[in-house]
């Protein structure tokens, strides 16, 4: 008889949470995916680091399954197929993911994220606003959000207006990708350590007595040079504007460089370009949650606009890569439109309480 039963899947957890000698160990399980964090995973995190000091654990590990990616983002595909009638999935998802981001930067015990692989959008958000980054030779960060009609949120406006001159800035507007080198000598990453290390690095943080600085600093490697640093200069000087016309006008009179940077720019969608500018300078100065608080009112109002389901079908669904933004031009995005933006929304602005 048992043999005529149907086999059931093996279906595992999309977080897994265990306890590894000192440490809360969190591993994203999603690898088919590419670690893609959904709301049930933001609830599900957000629970052991509210829980882990109470149970005593010293410290939190978070990495990624599979060797591809730590988090490529967050399930951007879910809210561009159900998300435009769907107020409560929309909202719901940006909030709970934002209270985890927060809960991150207010940590009260360390917190290590092995960025090993892709690190972009709802992974920056996992690894960002901790102390401790750690790149390898497969990380690719980005904040690529201008180019499907949404913003770098997640902390990602605050946590990018804090890096070295207009890096960020630059980031932000162009979804530029940073390798290892590159990440370190931004101050995205705090150390590197080779992939053929990582499992030693592992035992060490979960068994030795050391402080968590010692462990990584015994391990951590040089990433080689930093191609960044050539444009540097090209960046700071370009990207200082607060109007992305005026960052724009600067690319166009500039190198072969700086004008492929405006011809990217110029792919991107405007409202997102002028939203993203703006986030950045207003995080400079502003706490963690007045960040978060700015980029959840700023999604909201993105829900009922064109550009971000747009995006998503050129990008994830079509594929053809060529969105076909509204408005299409940057000066046709009104100052009303973007204040629109700033608004509290009807359901009312995220809290942390």
């Amino acid at each position: 008889m048992t043999d005529d039963l149907p086999v059931q899947p093996d279906v595992q957890p999309e977080v897994l949470i265990e306890r590894r000698g000192r440490a809360l160990w969190i591993t994203l399980n999603r690898p088919k995916a590419l670690n893609a964090l959904n709301r049930p995973m933001a609830l599900t995190i957000h629970r052991a680091l509210f829980a882990a000091a109470a149970e005593g654990a010293e410290l939190v590990v978070i990495e990624g399954a599979g060797d591809r990616a730590f988090c490529a983002g967050g399930d951007v595909a879910l809210l561009g197929r159900e998300g435009r009638d769907d107020q409560a999935l929309w909202e719901g998802f940006f909030h709970d993911e934002y209270r985890l981001n927060q809960a991150i930067a207010r940590l009260g015990i360390p917190y290590v994220a092995l960025m090993d692989g892709f690190t972009m959008g709802g992974g920056v958000g996992l690894s960002i606003h901790g102390p401790y980054r750690v790149a390898t030779e497969r990380t690719v960060f980005a904040m690529p959000e201008t180019g499907i009609g949404l913003i770098p949120d997640v902390g990602g406006t605050h946590a990018l207006a804090q890096l070295p001159g207009e890096v960020g800035s630059w980031l932000a507007l162009t979804g530029a990708q940073l390798k290892a080198a590159d990440c370190l000598h931004a101050g995205i990453a705090t150390h590197f350590v080779p992939v053929d290390r990582l499992d030693v690095l592992r035992d060490l943080l979960a068994k030795a007595e050391e402080p968590v600085e010692e462990v990584l600093a015994a391990l951590d490697d040089p990433a080689g040079a930093a191609p960044l640093e050539a444009f540097r200069d090209g960046i700071d000087y370009h990207f200082g504007h607060d109007r992305v016309e005026d960052i724009l006008a600067s690319l166009d009179g500039g190198d072969a460089w700086a004008q492929e940077q405006a011809a990217i720019i110029r792919r991107m969608s405007p409202t997102s370009c002028k939203l993203s500018l703006l986030g950045l300078r207003m995080a400079a100065d502003a706490e963690i949650e007045e960040a978060l608080q700015t980029e959840y009112r700023m999604v909201c109002q993105i829900r009922h606009g064109h550009d971000f389901f747009e995006g998503i079908r050129a990008q994830l669904i079509d594929k053809d890569r060529n969105p076909r933004w509204s408005p299409s031009r940057l000066e046709d995005v009104t100052d009303d439109a973007i204040a629109l933006h700033l608004r509290e929304p009807d359901s009312g602005d995220l809290s942390f309480e």
